[in-house]
């Protein structure tokens, strides 16, 4: 599942959750696997590996809450410090810091975090095991580490992920580095199975017009540049798509938040992201 070679992105891609931009299902999907961590930690320090422009870290700050963003990206850690500096803006603003680092080689003391969560993050590695290990690394013995990442039966195609998962060989990645180990689903209802089925099966026949499969025969960084500028245009289209649809990505009402996506025990081929929780780091 994991090619060999590639390496990380660098850029603040609009591949990445961005503020404006990026359509809403996605960022309701995002946006689920945020509700399902925080719905899952309790007080103390929080990391946020790959928070990328940190709108969605910030939801971790307050109850008590000392949370760090860390990214790859000098844009999306500037980006991030942003959102930071405007969440604090006042008194009493939330604490949340960020700082730019390689999620691989964390510049962060041992122990020290009681929770991190590693979102859509480990499938841009072509090997992710030294990220997980940084992660095992810095989470207190007592911690809790999550990990969400596309379910490989259900992901398209996306140069920018490296290391694709099934449930099984995820575990078996985690186990590595964790005595304790649970991989579920973050899934969503049959609607919004529907919705991202039916944007796939509309991005499939575009590729099929690429009949001599030049993209993936053309060198690999020409290959990110173009999807890179088209995936803007294509984004653009899903967000026309979806102001018709039927179902409310954007997480509000009886959407996203009211039940659409929920943490689930069962895993097959639809399931839409694999969601990991983690204990008891080994040393």
């Amino acid at each position: 599942m994991c090619p060999a070679g590639g390496a990380r992105r660098t850029r603040l891609t609009g591949e990445r959750p961005r503020r404006v931009g990026t359509p809403a299902s996605l960022l309701s999907l995002h946006d689920a696997g945020y509700r399902a961590v925080l719905e899952r930690i309790g007080h103390g320090r929080v990391l946020d590996v790959g928070c990328g422009e940190g709108f969605e870290s910030l939801r971790f700050a307050g109850g008590g809450r000392e949370v760090v963003g860390v990214d790859y990206s000098y844009e999306a850690s500037e980006a991030a410090r942003r959102t930071a500096r405007e969440a604090a803006a006042g008194s009493g603003g939330p604490s949340f810091s960020v700082a730019q680092m390689d999620t691989r080689a964390l510049g962060l003391a041992s122990g020290t975090f009681d929770a991190v969560c590693s979102s859509h993050l480990i499938e841009h590695f072509s090997d992710p095991s030294d990220h997980v290990a940084e992660v095992a690394r810095v989470l207190a013995d007592t911690g809790t580490a999550f990990f969400l990442t596309p379910n490989a039966p259900a992901d398209f195609e996306n140069p920018f992920h490296l290391c694709l998962f099934e449930r099984d060989d995820l575990g078996r990645l985690l186990r590595r580095h964790f005595t304790e180990v649970w991989v579920g689903a973050l899934d969503a209802t049959a609607r919004v199975k529907a919705e991202f089925a039916v944007r796939r099966a509309k991005a499939e026949k575009l590729l099929r017009l690429d009949v001599f499969d030049l993209r993936h025969r053309m060198p690999r960084r020409w290959y990110l540049a173009v999807y890179t500028r088209l995936l803007p245009i294509a984004y653009a289209l899903v967000a026309r798509s979806e102001r018709g649809g039927t179902v409310d990505v954007r997480g509000e009402g009886a959407g996203a938040g009211g039940g659409q996506w929920f943490v689930a025990d069962e895993v097959d081929e639809t399931t839409l992201v694999l969601f990991a929780i983690c204990r008891r780091p080994r040393r």
